[in-house]
């Protein structure tokens, strides 16, 4: 899989008064950009749920703030890939300046599939796993 890059600014609703990102955005912005990239795959959220009967949760989040983002900055929002198993991903995210190297934030995120009715693992649909996987 081809890491999957989203653009974002920061809006003065993002920062505190000295302009800088509240901590918790930074974890709006990682969901928006799984968000984004399963849209770009072909599927929407509601989609899933409804046609596929399955959702995405996150189980778990280990995040490292290495430096501040700041009001009206244009940030590049990075998910890929680490590993996937039968019914869950970890998906490594980076959030940056654009086109700049350093990373701000770099977080690994485990995602679970539920049926969207009982709330338990359920095995990741072969119609979306196959998009997941391919370059």
């Amino acid at each position: 899989m081809k890491t999957f890059l989203w653009t974002i600014r920061v809006y003065y609703e993002d920062t505190d008064c000295g302009g800088v990102v509240y901590h918790s955005r930074y974890i709006n912005f990682l969901e928006r950009a799984r968000t984004e990239w399963l849209r770009s795959l072909g599927f929407e959220q509601d989609q899933l749920r409804q046609e596929l009967g399955i959702l995405f949760a996150v189980r778990s989040v280990n995040i490292d703030y290495l430096q501040p983002a700041r009001f009206n900055n244009e940030l590049e929002v990075f998910v890929g890939i680490n590993s996937i198993a039968k019914a869950s991903m970890v998906l490594s995210q980076e959030i940056r300046i654009k086109q700049q190297s350093k990373p701000l934030v770099e977080a690994s995120v485990r995602i679970v599939c539920l049926d969207a009715v009982a709330f338990k693992p359920k095995v990741i649909p072969d119609v979306l796993l196959k998009e997941i996987v391919s370059d």
